[in-house]
């Protein structure tokens, strides 16, 4: 029996580095590029640019180059990244250089064993069917050894244009103290650049994790998201007496958020983060600034955002997973402009007129600029968010993964799941919404489960993993307004342990 292919999906290929198709490898690479270069030049765009970054993996550098190499060949003007890069370096560029496409070699936050091939396409936005099937296709008929062209890389002028725009979405002035990590990737000394560029000097990094290294050795799993990933970070955050800790995924397009608690350190969950950066925004703006922007989460994060856009007379979109979907919110929304999104698996885009994807870095400076604000009005981010809860309700959310051993086995689960669903759950009855019936594009394998009542409502979204066997449950609890916040938290927890545990027997 052959190999099976890697598949063209969300945005590009990712996988394991090893030979054959179903690998990614020199090959791999090059029948990609071929396919892109074909899609491209049968949309009339041949001989436009195409940005080429990659980040600091294992075989990056050999990949970057091929993908530049067979863009040349086909007669394309090719703007190669000399050094490695973050991934929102490569959206900018697309963006700012006016682009017909960029492609970025990472695996982002995968094991070392893997990397990948990000595709962005025209305005620096992932892309979208049917372009990620019509490369595919046209993989299945490429050369096994298409041409290459020798190219040039160019210096460091983009990632300078780069730091400057970044480096303005700081909104306010005030010193705040940083601890920071790139988790072994390639967003530290950019960071840093970044964060001094807005006048963020007081910054204090993990040494062990500061320097790109692809075999990632400090950490179990390069994800900040993971137990045990950001130990070493908070440490130093409570050693240094921070004000706040950046974690930075490897390919830094993400931004995980640490507090100091009277409890100790924590990681705020990436719909928290979504709350404050969102609010933070939102209340940037003047009334009328506010009427024509729109912000986006996904369907699996938290609905507080829409609570806290109706506040300010901005509309909230809810779109599908992932920023493919989140960048294009705006869209057939005549005279409204987004400003803000992000998803619960902590990506941010807090300047979607300068990128349109995740960036974490952007997303660290206006951390860092509401610590600074909030610090310099006496109060703190649990007070923040308290106020938050205050006006919206309280909020908490949760997550259950069941893990299956093989993805057959996982979609078997998602359509019982779906042909059978739970009548109700904590007490509470529960209708079903199956997002497999929607039209168009959005249509997704997702269901969502809902109930309560004025005082609570309860919603659990699940849907297989795109790039694992397994099924992912998205929960979230809402009581409603009260006078007595922190017993709010102390319900909404409890209420939300609940429903973890029963959800987790489904």
């Amino acid at each position: 029996m052959s190999e099976q292919p890697l598949a063209f999906g969300t945005a590009g290929l990712r996988g394991p580095m090893r030979e054959g198709p179903g690998g990614m490898n020199v090959g791999t690479v090059t029948r990609a590029t071929w396919a892109l270069a074909k899609v491209l030049k049968d949309r009339c765009l041949g001989g436009s640019l195409v940005v080429v970054g990659r980040d600091a993996r294992h075989h990056s550098d050999d990949f970057a180059i091929a993908t530049a190499e067979v863009l040349a060949a086909e007669a394309f003007s090719v703007m190669l990244l000399a050094d490695p890069v973050p991934t929102p370096v490569v959206a900018f560029a697309v963006r700012d250089h006016n682009a017909v496409a960029g492609v970025q070699i990472t695996a982002s936050h995968n094991p070392p064993a893997d990397n990948g091939y990000k595709v962005f396409g025209d305005g620096g936005m992932q892309i979208i069917s049917p372009t990620d099937r019509e490369v595919e296709a046209a993989m299945a008929i490429a050369p096994d050894e298409p041409e290459r062209v020798e190219v040039s890389p160019v210096g460091s002028e983009l990632i300078h244009e780069y730091v400057h725009r970044a480096a303005t979405v700081r909104r306010d002035t005030g010193d705040v103290r940083v601890a920071l990590t790139a988790m072994h990737g390639v967003g530290g000394e950019v960071a840093l650049q970044v964060l001094r560029e807005a006048g963020i000097t007081d910054v204090h990094v993990v040494d062990e994790q500061f320097a790109p290294d692809p075999d990632f050795p400090t950490v179990a799993f390069p994800n900040p998201e993971e137990p045990g990933a950001a130990d070493l970070l908070l440490a130093l955050a409570a050693d240094v007496d921070a004000d706040v800790a950046i974690a930075l995924d490897p390919d830094a397009d993400r931004c995980a958020v640490g507090i100091p608690t009277t409890d100790g350190w924590r990681m705020l969950s990436g719909d928290e983060t979504g709350w404050l950066l969102g609010d933070y925004v939102l209340s940037r703006l003047d009334s009328d600034e506010a009427a024509r922007s729109v912000v986006a989460s996904t369907v699996v994060s938290s609905r507080m955002l829409a609570s806290i856009a109706a506040g300010y007379g901005a509309e909230h979109v809810e779109t599908l997973t992932g920023f493919k979907w989140l960048s294009r919110a705006d869209a057939d929304r005549p005279g409204k402009t987004l400003v803000y999104a992000y998803e619960e698996a902590i990506g941010h885009c807090v300047d979607p007129s300068a990128v349109r994807d995740k960036d974490g870095i952007s997303a660290a400076v206006l951390v860092c600029d509401l610590a600074a604000t909030l610090r310099r009005e006496g109060r703190t981010v649990p007070e923040a968010l308290d106020t938050l809860f205050g006006q919206h309700g309280v909020h908490a959310t949760g997550a259950v993964s069941r893990r299956f051993p093989h993805v057959d086995a996982a979609r078997s689960a998602m359509a019982g799941l779906r042909e059978s669903p739970p009548s109700g759950v904590a007490g509470f009855a529960l209708s079903v919404e199956d997002l497999s019936t929607r039209r168009g594009q959005q249509k997704t394998d997702a269901v969502i489960l809902s109930g309560g009542n004025d005082a609570t409502s309860v919603r659990v979204v699940a849907r297989p993993s795109g790039t694992e066997p397994k099924l992912k449950c998205y929960i979230e609890v809402r009581l409603a307004r009260a006078d007595d916040v922190g017993a709010a938290r102390t319900d909404a927890a409890r209420l939300l342990e609940r429903l973890t545990d029963e959800v987790s027997r489904w």
